[in-house]
């Protein structure tokens, strides 16, 4: 976390989710503490709590916003494309930017808990929406295929692309595996076997 921008006034509750997000990146979102972030805003132990009421709840609303901005790359990359095919390769492209650009924030919303059952509808209704634009994008590839059909590829296709990425984040992709392949030709495979799942 960036400890030489101390909080001085105006919107706690804001600087708080800032902090958090900094503090997701740094040390990871299992390491992140109230009491640290609190102590980075200068502000007391018990000032976080009067908006949220603990650790996972100011986690919580980290994730969320993760899911919007996720939303917003979306459907930026959808409007983009010029054909269908083109929108959803950008779509994988963005969630593997999220995955390697924010790692922390990537694991936090798709490698905790945090959208357990108990997870609040300011967060499910972000993740909501961030599947649906991932649905209709592989929907759009294949007009002609019915619910069930588009929930297979969506499931397959996002699991090509998540199990990639815990490959390659967990260091399990050596170099007698890859070679000759370069970083730039795996994650090409990757989303061409995404498109065709």
């Amino acid at each position: 976390m960036d400890s030489t921008r101390p909080y001085h006034h105006g919107d706690l509750r804001a600087a708080l989710v800032r902090a958090a997000r900094e503090a997701v990146e740094a040390v990871g979102p299992e390491a992140m503490s109230l009491r640290e972030i609190a102590q980075t805003l200068g502000v007391s132990r018990a000032a976080p709590y009067r908006h949220f009421a603990d650790r996972r709840a100011l986690l919580a609303e980290v994730a969320a916003q993760g899911f919007e901005d996720l939303t917003t790359a979306y459907a930026r990359a959808i409007a983009a494309g010029p054909t269908p095919r083109a929108a959803l390769t950008q779509t994988a492209r963005t969630y593997l930017g999220l995955a390697f650009g924010r790692p922390g924030l990537f694991r936090l919303m798709f490698d905790s808990d945090i959208l357990g059952p108990d997870a609040p509808a300011s967060l499910t209704g972000p993740a909501g929406e961030a599947w649906a634009l991932l649905y209709q994008a592989v929907a759009a590839v294949e007009p002609t295929a019915d619910d069930v059909a588009v929930k297979r590829r969506v499931i397959t296709g996002w699991s090509t692309l998540q199990g990639f990425v815990t490959l390659k984040q967990g260091g399990r992709l050596r170099d007698f595996m890859t070679e000759p392949l370069t970083e730039a030709d795996l994650v090409e495979a990757v989303i061409e076997k995404t498109l065709t799942s």
